[in-house]
């Protein structure tokens, strides 16, 4: 297996993996299936941004994850916290892609100097909060019922990780507005 910076020859990988999801899980609280293209723009607009999208690869190329992080909030104050998203071909979870690919977005997230990284993951995920665990992710909270998909209410259990102890960076404003 192999990790990389993804490009737009996985995108359709990618979509099958997403719609997967989106079909047969609460992994990903969208309804809504997309296309190759769909997830080749995604894919452009992710990393135009400066944030990675990476794919786990089997040898024949065919993509068996993908993990990503982006913004938490939009303002400013958020900066050096990030959202992160991983998902891993069905039939090949608790194989050690998930590991994989987390270990390898977390050093890249250390190396943009992201201060800490977030996960919402559908409470009823034991297997995802276990995988987050494992790595030194906390459970900090829980938003009961503010998502819904096959007709149930989901509720959305928040892990975090400090990923450095640096002091935050000068700057900014300091006054209240």
């Amino acid at each position: 297996m192999q990790i990389l910076d993804a490009t737009a020859q996985h995108a359709g990988g990618i979509a099958a993996i997403y719609n997967h999801a989106v079909e047969h899980t609460t992994a990903i609280w969208n309804e809504r299936l997309v296309d190759a293209a769909d997830r080749a723009a995604w894919l452009a607009e992710r990393q135009g941004s400066g944030f990675p999208v990476l794919v786990a690869l089997e040898d024949d190329g065919t993509v068996l994850g993908y993990a990503t992080y982006g913004p938490w909030r939009p303002h400013d104050g958020y900066r050096h916290t990030v959202e992160h998203s991983l998902y891993v071909r069905e039939g090949l979870r608790g194989r050690g892609t998930g590991s994989a690919l987390l270990t390898a977005l977390l050093e890249r997230a250390r190396a943009q100097g992201i201060h800490v990284m977030v996960a919402g993951i559908d409470a009823s995920n034991e297997g995802s909060v276990r995988l987050h665990e494992r790595f030194g992710f906390t459970r900090v909270g829980v938003l009961p019922q503010v998502g819904t998909k096959f007709g149930r209410w989901l509720d959305l259990a928040f892990l975090q990780l400090v990923l450095d102890q640096a002091p935050p960076a000068g700057g900014g404003s300091s006054g209240s507005r």
